[in-house]
């Protein structure tokens, strides 16, 4: 398994904070891990595979930082002429910590171009420094770093300092108290959180964990525009995220002393099979036919149901091993049988269903945690405090491909329901962490040579990773406050890019759209009256009052008020309709669309007015809740 190895001067730390929880670990039974490594291997030899823990494979200099630019939206950077007008767009959302990410790659990549005497690369000053000499003045406010950090100078971090010095005024009564629940900010970046935190010297306090059980409270403050869950936006703004949260993952382990570093691994035959060894991605479409918007793939669903209808309450569920040979065979049945219905569930024992779950994630063709960041997400053991250790986790988490985040879910699901059975199972959350972690961080694509005597360490770093994930899924399946506003920054300079070859026409406009955009911060208004539309239910739309007191929860509730009493021409009234006939306004969500912003789902909690103002050009649609079956 592979670590982030720390970087001078937070090395010790980081050594002392991992030892520690190492030590409180030390009372908890890692025998099942073992037995599970064991049985892993004996499936492997089996079948003459290899399997072994993840480790990182050497690049050469220059190499890991291009797939990094590449992979943070930033590959016209690598090019000597390239345009740099989508990089400008980018740049220009960044904070000053995440910009000096991003500067600290291109360097390292124009130095080890320079050494091997290739052709000329970008100088890093044409980035982040010095401006063009026939740029205009108002060129120069808008795409140099150096004036979006003054900006941030004086907004973003000036409140990110007041928010983490906050937080450390009673940092003492929070480590005396472990019971207490913490604040997890995430309206400012995690990187310049921990650049506040170093700069206090706080970080050399780590918090660690008390016994194996105990595992912190986490509150996320709502704002005013509430949260946002993976989910709530459209996939048009997702694929902005993983790039964003990239950069803002490895700004906070280099304020941390991390080396973010990612694996390659070797390319593997797909197996000819339907389902077992087929890449997620394979399995989607094939499933997609059948299914229109699966997101998860059919078998691991149909394992997953079965094992909550008839193994959630079997004692040692997931640690008991199935017969090999018979799941082997079940194996081969499910390749043959399954798509036509013909499998029969019902015949098959518990135990060997868990084996065929296990033995699903670990065929994959590439690990369920990917391939590239597997080690990333085995290093945040090292992190010693565990409020970063989770910041870090959430970016993981928003990095992975769509099929492996939704296929993630689904498992870590499915393991809290077998933890909340702990009484009758006998499994609690550091069981099921030991069990199935040898199964996400262990895959055959990926040999490693382990050091010896850090085995021990090792297996406990992993375990507890997959503890966190389980318990603190709702908080890592959150998407941070700071990267929808950099959605949202995204979309508007991209449309207020204009293509007028007359530079003097191009500043103008742009100084234009400035003044009317502070002229409409300075007016914001006290109150405002909108229409609220819901054309899939009914022909005619809703107008709003907004103050400052108005939710989409009170929208939502005139909306289902005026439904009720005046008697509105409905399009399709059995949308509406629960089983006792009674207009629900549960199963209703009121969603942001256009503006700045793709399609956002808005949490129930949020500030209508203060939206209103941060995104004036959006519409809202009232929809019914994807989640909740249609009464056809």
């Amino acid at each position: 398994m592979s670590q982030l190895p720390p970087k001078s001067p937070l090395a010790s730390p980081v050594s002392e904070g991992t030892n520690s929880r190492v030590e409180s670990l030390d009372n908890l039974s890692m025998d099942s891990f073992w037995l599970e490594v064991e049985n892993i291997k004996q499936s492997a030899e089996a079948e003459q595979e290899e399997c072994s823990l993840a480790d990182v494979k050497t690049q050469e200099e220059g190499e890991a930082e291009a797939e990094w630019l590449q992979d943070a939206g930033l590959s016209d950077l690598l090019g000597d002429r390239a345009s740099e007008n989508d990089n400008i767009v980018l740049l220009s959302t960044l904070t000053k910590t995440q910009a000096a990410a991003v500067q600290r790659r291109l360097d390292t990549y124009s130095r080890s171009r320079r050494r091997k005497n290739k052709h000329p690369v970008r100088d890093v000053r044409d980035i982040f420094g010095v401006a063009n000499s026939e740029e205009t003045a108002a060129e120069k406010e808008e795409s140099s770093p150096d004036q979006l950090w003054h900006n941030l100078r004086t907004s973003n971090v000036q409140n990110c300092k007041k928010e983490v010095f906050k937080e450390t005024q009673d940092y003492s009564c929070t480590v005396r108290n472990p019971g207490k629940e913490e604040v997890f900010n995430m309206d400012i970046a995690y990187s310049e959180q921990a650049a506040v935190l170093l700069k206090g010297s706080f970080l050399s306090e780590s918090r660690r964990l008390k016994d194996g059980n105990a595992l912190t409270k986490f509150k996320i403050p709502k704002g005013r525009l509430g949260m946002t869950r993976i989910g709530d936006l459209s996939a048009q703004d997702m694929k902005k995220i993983p790039t964003l949260a990239l950069i803002e993952l490895t700004a906070l382990c280099d304020v941390l002393g991390f080396e973010l570093k990612r694996n390659k691994a070797a390319k593997l035959k797909t197996a000819e099979k339907r389902l077992f060894g087929v890449p997620l991605n394979t399995l989607l479409e094939n499933d997609q036919k059948l299914l229109p918007n699966t997101k998860v793939p059919l078998l691991l669903q149909a394992l997953l149901s079965c094992l909550e209808k008839r193994g959630l309450e079997t004692e040692g569920i997931l640690r008991v091993s199935g017969s090999q040979t018979r799941i082997k065979s079940l194996e081969q049945k499910l390749e043959r049988d399954f798509y036509t219905g013909l499998f029969r569930w019902d015949e098959v024992h518990q135990n060997d269903v868990s084996g065929l779950l296990k033995r699903f994630i670990r065929e994959l063709p590439a690990p369920l945690l990917t391939a590239e960041y597997l080690p990333a997400f085995a290093a945040v053991q090292n992190i010693p405090d565990l409020k970063q250790r989770l910041q870090a986790l959430n970016l993981l988490i928003l990095i992975l491909p769509e099929p492996n985040r939704n296929t993630l879910k689904a498992l870590l699901e499915f393991l809290s329901k077998v933890v909340a059975r702990e009484n009758n199972n006998k499994m609690n959350l550091w069981n099921v962490s030991t069990v199935m972690a040898p199964n996400l961080f262990m895959h055959k694509g990926l040999p490693n040579k382990i050091p010896e005597g850090k085995e021990k360490q090792l297996a406990e770093g992993a375990a507890d990773v997959v503890r966190m994930m389980i318990h603190y899924q709702d908080l890592l399946w959150t998407v941070s406050s700071f990267l929808v506003a950099q959605v949202r920054k995204l979309n508007e300079s991209n449309s207020k890019r204009y293509q007028f070859c007359d530079k003097r026409i191009k500043n103008l406009l742009r100084k234009i759209h400035a003044d009317k955009d502070k002229v409409e911060k300075n007016q914001a208004e006290p109150s405002k009256i909108v229409k609220v539309h819901a054309s899939l239910l009914l022909k005619d739309s809703l107008e709003v009052h907004l103050n400052n007191a108005t939710r989409v929860a009170d929208v939502l509730r005139q909306f289902q008020k005026n439904l009720c009493q005046n008697g509105w021409n409905i399009v399709n009234t059995v949308n509406l309709l629960k089983c006792n006939n009674s207009m629900e306004c549960t199963n209703l969500l009121l969603y942001e669309v256009g503006g700045n912003i793709g399609e956002h789902c808005l949490d129930p909690d949020t500030y209508l007015l203060d939206l209103y103002h941060i995104n004036p050009h959006a519409e809202w649609i009232i929809k019914q809740n994807p989640s909740y079956p249609r009464m056809f």
